[in-house]
């Protein structure tokens, strides 16, 4: 069998040993070029979460590399401890944030992931735990129907095998209260139009963290922006792609390329997010449909107008005079996905501080909680861990308040302290006349 023998330009980075077979798959030749780019000097390593709890190099970056090249190259038969690995990533993108040679890491991962699940190396127990989630998560009302069942699930936990029981500690106790204001339609600019946006409310966000989307409706019409909520949202995709699951996460996301690019035919000047872990995924569906000659124009089209809620409302600006209700000390979480995937790290600080709020760091604050989509549904030790390790670090500061910019990490560490963990744009829409968000 030949294989690829092309030296590379540089004497540190990375040599590659694919089949031609392999090598013909244009996912293969990507994850390769960017394989050739690692010069394995392991600074990667002193940011991710999962090497700094265990010190393993095969739960670093630079380890699963390692992994992920010698299965291209056929120098190991892939195992269930392979996957381990690969799965013990929380895909926080530290790494990439790291990484003075810009490795492309989540690539690697995302190639790697839909590879090793078609192996079919799970025990039964992990493909049964995945394939409930893939079809529970991406739909509100499923979602919805199966936290009101968990609550039966706690009285006779002999019903539900043991291996999920820690799907129902996870649940909430009360049903949170569903939308009062983001409902689907338009909603109308207060005072002169300034802009039109479309807003995602996300899946898990519509059932978890409604009263997020509210508060982003009242603040971005109180700001001038006609909002948009499109009539039954279609998943984002974001959730069952980080898994590994491709078939229905593609279906997702054309169907919901579509439906975005209606409405942006119509005359939209953004596509809004709260939700930073979808918008790090659409961000990238550029790449995802590179090769699809219809939807690659309108994924551009969908990327070049997403923005985080923090970057729409800094460009629109707080009313004059808008003021903090109280000076209360706010420690600011960065959500992975905002600050590594987005890049989005100054607008909510910014936001938050010149209305004044007082915004602390959190130790650590490039570490991930623990959170990452679906990673503490499915590591749950592992991400117990991070979320403790984050948790102490906030108790230590004793703010008042945690703001964050993603629901999974307000679930997250919420779900561990009593300190009130809310959206930042909730705290915002509170200094402009929106409800207390503590309440």
């Amino acid at each position: 069998m030949s294989r690829s023998t092309t030296p590379n330009s540089g004497a540190n980075l990375l040599r590659t040993d694919i089949s031609a077979e392999l090598r013909q798959l244009p996912e293969v030749q990507l994850s390769e070029s960017i394989l050739r780019n690692c010069v394995h000097c392991g600074f990667c390593n002193a940011t991710c979460p999962t090497y700094l709890l265990t010190g393993n190099e095969l739960e670093g970056p630079r380890g699963r590399i390692y992994l992920m090249k010698s299965v291209l190259e056929e120098r190991i038969e892939p195992s269930l401890a392979t996957l381990s690995h690969i799965d013990n990533c929380l895909g926080c993108l530290a790494c990439e944030t790291t990484c003075p040679s810009g490795v492309r890491y989540s690539t690697l991962l995302e190639d790697a992931r839909p590879r090793l699940e078609a192996l079919g190396l799970r025990p039964w127990w992990q493909r049964l735990q995945r394939r409930l989630l893939t079809t529970i998560l991406p739909h509100p009302g499923r979602l919805r129907l199966s936290l009101a069942l968990s609550r039966i699930g706690r009285l006779l936990p002999a019903l539900v095998p043991r291996t999920m029981h820690h799907l129902l500690s996870m649940a909430p106790r009360q049903l949170p209260t569903p939308a009062r204001v983001a409902l689907p339609g338009t909603h109308p600019a207060e005072g002169g139009q300034r802009i039109r946006v479309l807003l995602l409310t996300g899946c898990a966000q519509q059932v978890l963290g409604a009263a997020i989307n509210d508060a982003t409706v009242r603040l971005l019409t109180r700001l001038g922006a006609q909002v948009t909520i499109p009539e039954a949202e279609i998943c984002c995709g974001s959730l069952t792609y980080h898994m590994g699951e491709r078939r229905k996460s593609r279906r997702l996301m054309a169907t919901t390329l579509r439906r975005w690019h209606r409405v942006i035919a119509e005359g939209t000047d953004y596509i809004v997010s709260t939700t930073s872990g979808c918008s790090t995924t659409i961000a990238d569906y550029v790449h995802i449909f590179a090769e699809d000659p219809e939807l690659a124009p309108m994924a551009e089209a969908v990327c070049a107008r997403l923005r985080d809620v923090s970057q729409t409302i800094a460009e629109l600006g707080l009313p004059e005079g808008a003021s903090a209700p109280e000076r209360l000390r706010i420690a600011y979480h960065d959500a992975c996905s905002l600050q590594h995937g987005l890049h989005v790290r100054e607008q909510p600080r910014s936001l938050l501080s010149d209305i004044g709020f007082g915004v602390e760091e959190i130790a650590e604050s490039h570490i991930c909680c623990g959170s990452a989509g679906t990673y503490n549904l499915l590591n749950p030790e592992m991400a117990s861990q991070l979320q403790a390790r984050k948790v102490e670090h906030i108790r230590r500061q004793q703010p008042d308040l945690v703001a964050a910019g993603n629901i999974g990490c307000i679930e997250q560490i919420g779900g561990a302290i009593s300190t009130p963990v809310v959206h930042t744009v909730q705290l915002l829409d509170w200094a402009t006349g929106g409800p207390d968000p503590r309440h």
